[in-house]
């Protein structure tokens, strides 16, 4: 996910004028002056790294998991990897990436990576972010915030398709990047140009190719490869209760918004609904194995449900309304992360979920995009309906006909049909009975401590990460750290290896023998640990990490028919690629947490927030790792690192 996402992106949420008339709300979330793609034309390209740097750091992320005599052996063919066939593989791959210029090198291999994988999306690959609960505790209605929100983000796919909506841009000095004088000037610099103007002070333009894919998009189940699907001109919104299907338009025929109170009275009368909840909820297909599911949607259509599935596909976007309230941030998360399958359609690009207490999150479906375009929308809806609420407590839904206005989709169903559904239930209760989520919030210290002591927030976190799974297991693993390339055309995310020498030796001395050295002596290496990481985090955001490269290389030999070369055989680079602690951090004022399931069966999936005074973690694991358990090893570690940082000794 929704990742070290924002390595290098913060959230710009504009200015906020609106003006209300007697017909309704404005129809836009504000007005930039500096068109929404304007710097689109001119984002430098995603580099190819150098191979000898690739290879360098490949061997560095392989240091800290290997014995000696692997670490020889797998030298040797990354040795021979680059002097032999990687060299021609790489040289192939720039001159590829010379001839496509209008993309990335990355872009290819990672859709199909994405749209190729036959895996359920749920738990493997969708993740989700929570809502903070409304500041006006009398708005958490499920009927207000269901409309508010909804009114929110018809208002960004307007403000974005207009070209209104703020670009995203990460300010390195935004007394002199962030301010109207500026963005006066660099509007009427050239699309080509103006990325450059950009960077003369210090300001990173990011990509927002991803962002269109937020709204009439969905995920196509196809036998061996996926397709992503879009209809912007759709103007309905899919509402899923109790396991119904039910649209109604949002937009009218010259794309206006419905009045918040029209969208409000159709929710209403969809929350008033007293049907029974669907004997054969369709949402379970959503969750099956892509060629299972792919088999069934063949079905469908082929039963007569092309109308149907064509306005689910076609929607706006998918809002579950669910029909109970959340008991505390485990629930929470199992809600958000999978919920009731029934009450979901997860290959929507993303679908808003509401309890009935109006906790709300978002579950989005990952190949179309990732972590930055979904938090600009939280980040948006949340501010918009919370600071300027499209209706409150006090409004009445619209006097309209919503019997006609809403429609509830039927569906023919046959016995193949109904036994796909029936069999889709079992395999998905069966997957999520097995999960477990543990969270943990340490007060003890946060991000202004860190800075305070010179070292980084989030190295801290991930050296407590490799300090807990060496307490508990006593070892090292691969792990990974999603990092954004979004400051470059099309990039989508790179590799931060957190487990290193310095962080295993840290992890070492303060889980093994902290008696044997001074707090000064364990300060320097949360120091060097803090200073390598940092470099890696740099690398990565500009697009020199490894992974990718290496992917690319991979998948180019594959497509060529080329055998796969030794290197990537190596034992060695399976084990690496095998991420038992998987990583993703996030901090907005919109979010609550986000979390996602492990990547692999034994191992954990783990997302953190690092804030001014304190540090939370959720943990995702199945039945062969203890997620409880690693998290109190978390704590300890967390409190270990704060007190050497303050002075003390471990343990006092």
């Amino acid at each position: 996910m929704a990742a070290r996402q924002l390595a290098v992106g913060r959230v710009v949420l504009g200015c906020w004028r609106r003006a209300y008339s007697s017909a309704g709300a404005a129809e836009f979330l504000h007005r930039s002056i500096v068109p929404t793609m304007h710097y689109q034309k001119s984002l430098p390209r995603l580099p190819v790294p150098k191979l000898e740097d690739t290879i360098r750091r490949y061997l560095n992320a392989q240091k800290p998991l290997l014995n000696d005599d692997q670490f020889r052996k797998t030298e040797e063919l990354a040795h021979q990897f680059e002097k032999g066939i990687g060299r021609e593989l790489h040289e192939q791959l720039v001159a590829q990436d010379n001839q496509n210029k209008h993309t990335s090198y990355i872009t290819g291999p990672w859709f199909d990576m994405y749209l190729k994988a036959r895996e359920p999306v749920v738990l493997n690959f969708n993740a989700f972010m929570s809502f903070n609960p409304d500041p006006k505790s009398e708005y958490n209605d499920q009927l207000i915030r269901a409309t508010n929100m909804t009114v929110s983000a018809i208002r960004f796919m307007k403000t974005f398709r207009a070209g209104y909506l703020e670009p995203e841009v990460f300010h390195l000095n935004p007394e002199k990047s962030d301010t109207q004088l500026f963005k006066k000037i660099i509007r009427f610099v050239p699309s080509s140009l103006s990325w450059f103007g950009a960077y003369m002070v210090n300001a990173y333009p990011l990509d927002m190719s991803q962002y269109f894919r937020l709204f009439n998009s969905t995920r196509l189940p196809k036998l061996n490869r996926d397709e992503l699907y879009t209809d912007e001109k759709a103007k309905h919104l899919l509402v899923l209760r109790k396991g119904n299907f039910y649209i109604f338009d949002v937009l009218d025929k010259d794309g206006n918004m419905l009045k918040p109170s029209e969208i409000q009275a159709h929710l209403k009368y969809i929350l008033s609904d007293n049907s029974p909840a669907s004997a054969l909820p369709l949402g379970y297909l959503s969750s099956e194995n892509r060629d299972t599911w792919a088999l069934l949607r063949k079905d469908l259509l082929d039963n007569g449900n092309e109308e149907a599935l064509r306005k689910i596909d076609s929607a706006v976007f998918c809002l579950s309304l669910d029909d109970f309230p959340i008991k505390d941030f485990v629930h929470l998360s199992h809600t958000m992360l999978h919920g009731d399958a029934a009450n979901r359609w997860y290959d929507k690009s993303f679908n808003l979920i509401i309890a009935k207490d109006g906790t709300a999150g978002i579950n989005f479906e990952h190949s179309w995009g990732d972590g930055v375009a979904v938090l600009r929308f939280q980040n948006e809806v949340f501010k918009d309906s919370t600071e300027i609420p499209a209706v409150s407590p006090q409004s009445q839904p619209a006097s309209v006909d919503s019997s006609t206005a809403v429609q509830k989709l039927e569906f023919k169903l046959n016995d193949a049909l109904k036994a796909g559904i029936t069999k889709a239930k079992q395999n998905f209760d069966a997957s999520v009975e097995g999960l477990s989520l543990n969270m943990i919030q340490f007060h003890e210290g946060g991000k202004e401590l860190l800075k305070q002591k010179k070292v980084s927030p989030d190295a801290v976190a991930q050296l407590a990460f490799q300090m807990a799974f060496l307490r508990q297991y006593n070892q090292t693993v691969a792990t990974y750290e999603s990092c954004s390339t979004a400051a470059f055309k099309h990039g989508r995310t790179e590799t931060i290896r957190p487990a290193s020498i310095h962080t295993k030796k840290c992890s070492e001395a303060f889980v093994r023998e902290p008696s044997k050295h001074s707090t000064e002596e364990l300060q320097e290496l949360i120091v060097e640990c803090s200073k390598y990481h940092g470099r890696l985090t740099k690398e990565a955001a500009m697009g020199q990490g490894f992974d990718r490269h290496l992917f690319g290389l991979r998948y180019l030999a594959l497509s060529k028919g080329i055998a796969l070369p030794d290197f990537y055989q190596d034992q060695a680079y399976a084990r690496l690629n095998y991420n038992i602690i998987s990583t993703s951090t996030l901090v907005s004022p919109a979010v609550q947490l986000g979390g996602f399931g492990p990547v692999v069966p034994d191992g954990f999936g783990l997302g953190y927030q690092v804030h001014d005074d304190w540090i939370g973690c959720n943990v995702s694991s199945y039945p062969t790792r203890n997620g409880k358990e690693f998290l109190q090893c978390v704590y300890k570690s967390l409190e270990d690192i704060f007190n050497v940082l303050k002075g003390k000794k471990v343990g006092s």
